[in-house]
């Protein structure tokens, strides 16, 4: 372990907590930028207007 020198300043049952905290509040807050910032994110998520692509009426004729 590259690190394991720490573990004699930090306790386990300590570090390992605050770090799963850390990882788990910066990945709340980009998801929360991502949704404040962004336009297409909230029309997504509040199932905004459904775009259903349609193929020309020619290109059956032309068969």
């Amino acid at each position: 372990m590259i690190y394991s020198k720490m573990w004699l300043v930090v306790k386990p049952s300590v570090g390992i907590p605050v770090f799963i905290a850390a990882v788990a509040i910066a990945s709340f807050s980009v998801h929360l930028a991502l949704t404040l910032n962004t336009t297409w994110v909230k029309s997504f998520l509040n199932g905004g207007a459904k775009v259903v692509a349609t193929a020309p009426a020619d290109a059956a004729a032309k068969k």
